[in-house]
């Protein structure tokens, strides 16, 4: 290991491994997860040294993916079914689709095994998980926060919820896993008498365990103008509040789905370093829901980072791993790697979906009860004409973890500006906008 490489480093997770054993540290047996690996090897072309290094330095690493989704699991097929036989129709169904994708990994043997050895495989110690919807609505943002709540209760001590960095760095002490909420949208009843009220509920998502928020998503709120915007106005008077507030509540500022002039807007007004927890260079690759470095260099500035996603799109290039690591590379030139961080905005599936699915009838029509919903509106995207490939895609895999570190390695990164962009700088950034240490009691 290179020097400055110990930082992180957990004993027990510091294992050598012969070179000529190289060929099988990135096979789990798993073909949804061998195959990814293979695609992007091919692509990266290391050589046995390498690929023994980068192995050795990330499982020895805290790995804190800055904006993710925990592995999903298969659908109850019959489950679903009987649903529909029962009466089910429209929202209930995609919600009962959501529920089941989000818990049974906490109450299916089946599906929990299969959550336990992706994760694994991957080496992610925390994410900073999707615990809320797209939008404003308190009783909408709650769904999700309700769900991974309740499956992380029951998964404890194995995978738990995190609140604090220090329980991160026990959680990778201790060689397990866990999750760190964030929320999709900012509560507001949009109903109050004064902005302090319409604000309040910022504060009770944070007791609930919820540490970053989204200052918009893609569309216009009260706040500022999201990414998809045709017209960014940027940050609102309203929207100067709710980032003061934030800061207040210890709430991490995330403009990932912002607008170009509200993100910038946005990083001038925090007080706390805040994040585009997962965006893209536009200075690599101009798209919208990227960030310029004029906007970067802001964040920056409040002590934040940016998280390169893997949605081969916004990427350019082939939207492979290759081009991923292109903008990594730009934020730790331009920036420094204090200010680079990986959040995929990317999950694994359960390979038992497709049988699961096999289960549930198609109606009369011929249409699938699976696919209840349409177009929803925070969804929506202004067209662009990037051509991507099913290859491409595959080796931004959420479980190549491993190869990005890998890649990582091969671009001539140090040990410890590679632990920052894993993990490291997700950790100072929790821990900065942490509620200040119990005092103790006067003598």
């Amino acid at each position: 290991m290179k020097a400055g490489a110990v930082s992180l480093l957990a004993p027990a997770f510091h294992i050598h491994i012969k070179a000529a054993e190289t060929d099988r540290l990135w096979r789990t047996g798993n073909e949804v997860i061998d195959r990814p690996r293979e695609i992007a090897l091919a692509l990266l072309n290391p050589t046995s040294a390498q690929l023994q290094h980068a192995w050795e330095l990330h499982a020895a690493s805290l790995v804190f993916d800055a904006y993710g989704f925990a592995p999903h699991s298969a659908l109850d097929g019959a489950g679903f079914q009987a649903a529909v036989e029962a009466g089910a129709v429209g929202d209930e169904l995609v919600d009962l689709r959501e529920d089941m994708s989000m818990t049974r990994w906490a109450t299916d043997a089946r599906e929990r095994e299969e959550f336990l050895s992706a994760f694994r495989a991957a080496g992610v110690t925390c994410i900073f998980q999707n615990a809320g919807e797209e939008g404003n609505d308190p009783m909408r943002l709650i769904r999700r926060l309700a769900r991974f709540t309740y499956a992380t209760d029951r998964m404890r001590p194995e995978v738990s919820k995190a609140v604090n960095a220090g329980e991160v760095e026990a959680t990778k002490k201790d060689g397990r896993l866990c999750l760190c909420f964030t929320g999709n949208g900012v509560p507001l009843p949009l109903e109050a008498q004064s902005v302090r009220d319409e604000l309040r509920l910022i504060r009770i998502f944070h007791q609930l365990g919820i540490r970053m928020m989204h200052v918009t998503y893609n569309r216009r709120n009260p706040i500022g103008d999201g990414a998809g915007e045709p017209h960014d106005g940027g940050l609102s008077d309203f929207g100067h509040a709710a980032i003061a507030e934030l800061n207040r509540a210890h709430v991490i500022v995330d403009v990932a789905h912002s607008g170009w002039k509200t993100s910038l807007e946005a990083a001038k007004a925090s007080t706390k370093p805040m994040v585009a927890s997962h965006t893209a260079c536009a200075g690599v690759y101009e798209h919208f829901r990227g960030k310029p470095d004029e906007v970067i260099r802001a964040i920056c500035d409040t002590g934040g980072y940016a998280g390169v996603c893997c949605i081969s799109r916004f990427l350019g290039g082939k939207g492979d791993i290759l081009a991923f690591l292109d903008h990594l590379d730009h934020l730790v030139k331009r920036f420094g790697s204090e200010h680079a961080a990986i959040g995929t905005d990317t999950a694994y599936t359960s390979r038992f979906e497709a049988e699961e699915r096999k289960k549930v009838m198609k109606r009369p029509d011929g249409s699938s009860p699976l696919n209840a919903s349409g177009p929803r509106f925070e969804h929506l995207w202004p067209r662009d004409d990037f051509q991507t490939t099913p290859e491409a895609e595959r080796s931004l895999a959420w479980t190549n973890w491993p190869l990005f570190t890998l890649g990582l390695v091969m671009r001539g990164h140090r040990d410890e500006d590679i632990q920052k962009i894993l993990g490291g700088n997700v950790l100072r950034v929790l821990r900065a906008n942490a509620e200040p240490p119990l005092q103790p009691p006067p003598p």
